[in-house]
């Protein structure tokens, strides 16, 4: 189990010589000197002191931030607010036959083995460029296995916002803790990981844009802090049931196909 505890900081480019960047990252205590070239990735500390030694530390975090900022980003001025967990077992959290936990609001990571006996819920989405039509579908497994099912439309033209709304409608229909299973690493990823970091950097991206669906994942992190929530990542199209059964439901009724012709097509497959 990797519990996280967010450390919050400051960042500033102020120099920049042959395509290497002088940073200025900061915690409001100590201050830590950095090169970084962002062609090579060549990442070295001018200084040393305990703020050094977090981020040496906890290095691949801090890479990989400085990695998804956008090159154009790079500039004498450009302040950032960032944030990295301590003792990040980065590979765990890496891992997608783990599972990422939302337990209140704290956040961690679990393997398959350590998983609750909790009702489980499938969500999927889907939207159709033809049509400029999405939907979203989910079934509710209860403990003693008996299904509910729901399929709705949605406005929305973003297969990822899509199946995050597929989430909160399945999270806000069932209040008690559960299992959420999903093909999508965006709403796996960005529950149990970015999240995090959003609400500490106000809604910011690493390039310092502001974060996207905000609303909704502000919504989705609502519904969560309620309870213990298990996040179980399954590979789309792969033969799994639920899954593909609320993928079925999703494309077909975004195509104005009724829910009964697609239950049919699916048992006669």
């Amino acid at each position: 189990m990797n519990r996280s505890l967010a450390k919050k900081l400051q960042m500033e480019i102020v120099d920049e010589r042959s395509g290497v960047y002088s940073i200025v990252a900061e915690d409001g205590t100590e201050k830590a000197l950095i090169r970084f070239d962002p062609n090579t990735q060549e990442l070295s500390y001018a200084n040393e002191n305990s703020l050094t030694d977090f981020l040496n530390s906890n290095g691949h975090q801090f890479r990989k931030i400085l990695h998804h900022k956008r090159k154009d980003t790079f500039r004498a001025g450009f302040r950032l607010a960032f944030s990295m967990i301590d003792g990040k077992d980065v590979a765990a959290y890496n891992d997608k036959r783990n599972l990422l936990v939302s337990d209140h609001g704290q956040v961690y990571v679990i393997a398959p083995e350590k998983k609750r006996r909790l009702a489980e819920i499938y969500t999927d989405g889907s939207y159709c460029e033809k049509y400029e039509a999405g939907a979203c579908s989910y079934l509710i497994k209860n403990l003693e296995g008996r299904y509910t099912e729901r399929s709705f439309r949605t406005d929305s033209r973003s297969s990822a916002l899509i199946e995050l709304e597929a989430v909160i409608a399945a999270l806000t229909d069932y209040p008690e803790d559960v299992r959420i299973i999903t093909d999508s690493q965006y709403v796996r990823k960005g529950i149990a990981e970015w999240i995090v970091h959003w609400k500490l950097n106000d809604w910011t991206t690493a390039s310092g844009a502001k974060a996207k669906n905000i609303s909704q994942w502000i919504h989705l992190d609502r519904l969560c802090r309620r309870r213990y929530v298990e996040f179980e990542w399954v590979k789309a199209h792969s033969g799994h049931f639920e899954n593909d059964y609320c993928d079925i439901q999703a494309r077909g009724l975004a195509v104005g196909k009724s829910p009964r012709m697609l239950r049919k097509g699916f048992e006669d497959e």
